[in-house]
């Protein structure tokens, strides 16, 4: 280890927060670039899903609040997208990386909304297990994406918050709409376990993620977190968890679950989910067709610095 390594080690082992111009490994840089970019994507691909359901919300004030929602997850990916460049990546490229496959996003996002319960499923699971593992990214080590973390945190748990009221709504109301929100969980549970990436003896990245705090928990940890918060929830909502294996050790004080299908994870993340296609060709649309209010923006930009200039 060199002698700045060691210095730059130190400073994580102490907790100080790595800055942009701050030297760091070439390692992670690449690392902080991987994840961030993909949390970037992620906020912004998941409006796809609950925009499908914004024209026919069944209210004006559940339309009000879905367009709040997914107006908030734009802003995370702005967030996270200027919290990238720092580390000298281009904006666009990292984009275009998703675009052609070369960068993933979420694998949860790849899953269809087939009901109106699938907005109230999104936001209790979905942001719940987001919730779960960002707020530990409050604490990582590299100072913007800490802080970034901090306002999209509060903003999320917002959303967590109205999934899981929409649920109890649903739930208290007829038995047609408790059965869509039985039918949601059904659907949602296993990818919302997904999210927190495959388990630790299967993760590449997590043992040096940990050493340099770009992570503070594992996978595996998180997943348990997560499920231990979520069951108690359901029992509230009077839903049933689909997971025979599922029940509580009172030794350990956990809720032990059954086996993941870590066969499906890997083929949605590699492309092969029911809406992957799909997903990517909206982006990818979004950014041809939107191409001209970038121009636009940029012409203006450049037209005002050459005012400066010449004044």
């Amino acid at each position: 280890m060199t002698k700045a390594e060691e210095e730059f080690q130190a400073k994580i082992d102490r907790d100080i927060k790595i800055e942009p111009k701050d030297w760091m490994p070439d390692a992670y840089r690449k690392t902080l670039v991987r994840q961030i970019s993909q949390h970037a994507h992620s906020e912004i691909v998941g409006m796809l899903p609950e925009g499908n359901w914004i024209t026919r919300a069944p209210s004006l004030r559940r339309k009000v609040a879905l367009l709040a929602k997914v107006q908030d997850e734009a802003g995370h990916g702005l967030y996270l997208y200027s919290a990238v460049e720092t580390l000298g990546t281009d904006r666009e490229q990292t984009i275009d990386d998703m675009h052609s496959g070369k960068a993933k996003y979420s694998s949860i996002f790849n899953y269809p909304t087939l009901s109106w319960a699938d907005m109230g499923a999104v936001g209790w699971l979905v942001d719940g297990a987001a919730i779960v593992n960002q707020v530990a990214l409050q604490r990582t080590s590299y100072g913007p994406y800490s802080r970034a973390m901090v306002k999209i945190c509060k903003e999320e748990s917002f959303h967590q918050r109205q999934g899981y009221e929409l649920l109890i709504h649903m739930c208290n109301g007829t038995k047609e709409q408790k059965e869509m929100a039985q039918d949601a969980l059904n659907r949602f549970w296993w990818p919302s376990l997904m999210m927190f990436g495959p388990s630790d003896t299967d993760s590449p990245n997590t043992a040096q993620s940990m050493a340099w705090r770009v992570k503070r928990y594992t996978n595996d940890d998180l997943r348990q977190q997560f499920v231990d918060i979520t069951v108690p929830q359901a029992e509230f909502l009077g839903l049933t968890i689909p997971d025979p294996d599922l029940k509580m050790n009172e030794e350990t004080g956990h809720y032990e679950f059954g086996e993941i299908n870590w066969e499906e994870f890997f083929n949605v993340v590699n492309g092969n989910g029911p809406c992957n296609r799909e997903r990517i060709a909206a982006r990818s649309n979004a950014k041809k067709n939107g191409s001209w209010v970038i121009d636009a923006a940029n012409a203006y930009a450049e037209k005002q610095r050459m005012k400066k200039k010449v004044a």
